[in-house]
């Protein structure tokens, strides 16, 4: 594993980076940073090229001025394709991390080969009641989780989590239209238990033209961690495998996309 800092406009971004291969840029859940992938980076890195940034205000790069958003996150990360992977990576993004890939899928499909959507939602009202509009402080995990790592020091996170609560209060607001206009291949990955409804996600599966949909059992929003040894083979199969030859017709409408995004 190699790391560092790269400066991408006025964000000072940390990233590590693992393995060889085709590249692959991971995007973390909000509230955490890059080492809510520890169970999945090795054994996604065995073939791949692994880039694991933290986002603005986030685990090892610092806040900014202003607020923060999906769109300024996903301006980061499409900064950090053309600038330090150099050429069209797969997304896996997590949680807040799924919808900065989907914002970055849609946006920019030419930096983009293949997207997994974990545990993400497309419009804010995917979430279920008390997800995102709980009155209740955040466990202390976060915040001393946040303080282990940020250069900002924890007395900041209560200041990161006021723009995140009012980022999360206003977007993502993508609608039906806008996933249809989809034109790289995307695997949605769920939790059966997980923190948006069941029929969100499939909302969001059956908008993407030829998407693919994988309901992991017996997990929650932590479904990375809680079973990733399945969670990777699922990942690693979407990412390097051509899709099957099916043997019964396909009955999915709207149409597929390939591999190479046509």
């Amino acid at each position: 594993m190699s790391e560092g800092h790269v400066q991408l406009g006025e964000v000072n971004t940390w990233f590590a980076e693992y393995g060889d291969g085709d590249p692959l840029v991971m995007l973390h859940p909000g509230g955490a940073d890059g080492r809510a992938f520890g169970p999945n980076v090795d054994t996604l890195a065995t073939g791949l090229r692994v880039y694991s940034p933290d986002r603005r205000g986030h685990g090892r790069t610092a806040d900014v001025a202003g607020p923060i958003s999906f769109e300024l996150m996903a301006q980061d990360t499409i900064a950090f394709l053309e600038t330090v992977v150099g050429a069209p990576a797969h997304l896996v993004g997590y949680s807040d991390g799924a919808i900065v890939a989907l914002h970055v899928a849609l946006r920019r499909p030419d930096l983009v080969r293949r997207v997994v959507l974990a545990a993400g939602v497309f419009h804010l009202d995917g979430w279920l009641p008390g997800v995102i509009d709980s009155e209740e402080e955040p466990a202390p995990f976060f915040a001393e989780n946040y303080g282990e790592v940020s250069p900002d020091g924890i007395e900041h996170f209560g200041v990161v989590l006021a723009k995140t609560n009012r980022m999360h209060a206003e977007e993502p607001t993508f609608t039906d239209v806008d996933l249809q206009g989809a034109t790289v291949p995307v695997l949605v990955m769920v939790a059966d238990d997980d923190e948006m409804a069941l029929e969100h996600s499939i909302a969001l599966y059956r908008s993407l033209p030829g998407a693919e949909l994988a309901v992991v059992p017996g997990t929650s929003h932590g479904l990375l961690v809680e079973k990733p040894t399945l969670c990777n083979t699922i990942i690693l199969d979407f990412l390097t495998q051509d899709p099957i030859t099916p043997i019964a017709p396909r009955r999915r409408s709207p149409g597929t996309v390939d591999a190479d995004g046509t």
